[in-house]
């Protein structure tokens, strides 16, 4: 059985089944994230790697209440997926974050950013994700979402839905049905690159 959390349009999904859910379709799921995310709430949802646990990456105290869902230490910060234009994503290429310093990632950004989610020396992980379901929430909302693997800190990232933690499930807001038209064929977690300001990388994750 579903049921209400914090707000009437809020539910959480116990099982395959998804209740209501079973009889919306992939865009009424998405309008219904945008609002959820519009409201400061935070979601379980699928990327273009694992799933993933956000919110409205300009919202501070969406921001850390997701720090708190996972029982996650600030020093270890977050990234988030944007939509940046100025960035080319090739159709096959594995999804690779960038760590960029304050001076790299502000201009394509701008100042709205949660003060909270770029590490103590100013830097942020940054992805474009190729993934329909993310590129159309972060169209809509108008803003970058903070993307997080869906586990409690210190726990093993889940490989699929099914493998994510109930008690997970049970703190965020909404949980995004797997809808088929949503799943990646990825099972890990991107690649990640750090950008020094003069251009520089170092791979942090192959």
């Amino acid at each position: 059985m579903c049921k209400s959390t914090k707000k009437i349009s809020y539910f959480h999904i116990q099982d395959v089944f998804f209740c209501i859910f079973a009889a919306m379709t992939g865009e009424e799921i998405i309008t219904q994230t945008v609002e959820i995310l519009r409201s400061g709430g935070t979601i379980l949802y699928p990327t273009d790697t694992i799933w993933g646990i956000g919110c409205d990456a300009r919202n501070r105290e969406a921001v850390e209440r997701i720090y708190s869902i996972k029982e996650r230490d600030h020093s270890k910060s977050m990234l988030m997926l944007a939509d940046c234009k100025e960035w080319s994503v090739a159709n096959g290429e594995r999804p690779t974050t960038y760590i960029l310093p304050r001076e790299l990632w502000e201009p394509l950004l701008g100042t709205s950013i949660a003060d909270n989610l770029p590490a103590a020396d100013g830097s942020l992980g940054i992805r474009v994700p190729n993934h329909r379901f993310c590129r159309e929430i972060i169209r809509r909302l108008g803003a970058p979402i903070v993307s997080t693997s869906a586990n409690l800190s210190g726990h093993q990232s889940p490989g699929c839905y099914a493998e994510i933690e109930e008690e997970l499930k049970d703190r965020v807001d909404f949980c995004v049905p797997p809808l088929v038209e949503f799943a990646s064929n990825e099972t890990r977690g991107s690649r990640i690159l750090k950008v020094c300001p003069d251009g520089r990388q170092t791979v942090i994750r192959p």
